[in-house]
């Protein structure tokens, strides 16, 4: 989550948290500072990726070129190793994102036991529409769309926000972790500001030379 300015700070979030900063003359870089002590769900997950991994992996010079804008230069590149939403700390699920002009690229890991097949039945029980099952890199693989949301979060003595709205959709391709698919997946969600969304073949494009370059698992 990234937060603009002292007061008032606006935050844009998808099904994943999503920061930003200023852009630079130079492509953005992820961090190479000190690595901060993993919350404990990463102390029992075989082998689990971190956000700066994650960050180094898909920060790649080519990125601008596979999501179809060539020329243009990432803004922001960062990572973070936090666990997932309402599991009480749990379950490990580091992310990063990459953030150019046009679009905004977030990975995500999540260290968990659904299956690909089991996120699908959630989706559609949710309302879920624009489900597609696909395979990527021989895995369990499936596309979904959500809306990002904007709240907004007054750092001011009151405290208080603004109500969360409803904002551009993102397009997500959810990878299992594995081929068997014993649980687990990969997230990679793109959106732009504009509300545009790249045609899918370039989420599969990003994923077949991201994927690979992320440190494996640990063989269960």
């Amino acid at each position: 989550m990234a937060v603009f300015g002292a007061l008032g700070a606006a935050v844009w979030v998808a099904p994943q948290v999503m920061p930003s900063e200023d852009s630079t003359s130079q492509p953005a870089s992820c961090s190479d500072g000190e690595q901060e002590e993993l919350p404990k769900a990463y102390k029992k997950t075989p082998w689990p990726v971190s956000g700066d991994e994650l960050c180094k992996a898909l920060n790649r010079p080519d990125l601008a070129k596979l999501l179809g804008t060539p020329g243009e230069i990432a803004t922001t590149a960062s990572g973070n190793s936090n666990t997932a939403p309402l599991t009480d700390g749990k379950v490990a699920q580091p992310e990063a994102e990459v953030k150019f002009d046009t679009y905004t690229v977030n990975v995500s890991a999540t260290y968990n036991d659904l299956t690909t097949h089991q996120y699908e039945k959630l989706m559609k029980t949710g309302g879920e529409r624009a489900v597609e099952t696909v395979a990527v890199l021989g895995r369990p693989a499936l596309f979904s769309s959500d809306h990002t949301m904007r709240f907004e979060i007054d750092l001011g003595s009151g405290g208080s926000g603004g109500p969360v709205q409803q904002c551009p959709l993102a397009r997500t391709l959810t990878v299992a972790l594995e081929r068997d698919d014993r649980g687990g997946c990969y997230d990679i969600t793109v959106w732009s500001e504009s509300g545009a969304v790249p045609d899918d073949s370039v989420l599969l494009g990003i994923a077949e030379k991201v994927l690979p370059t992320i440190p494996e698992r640990a063989a269960r």
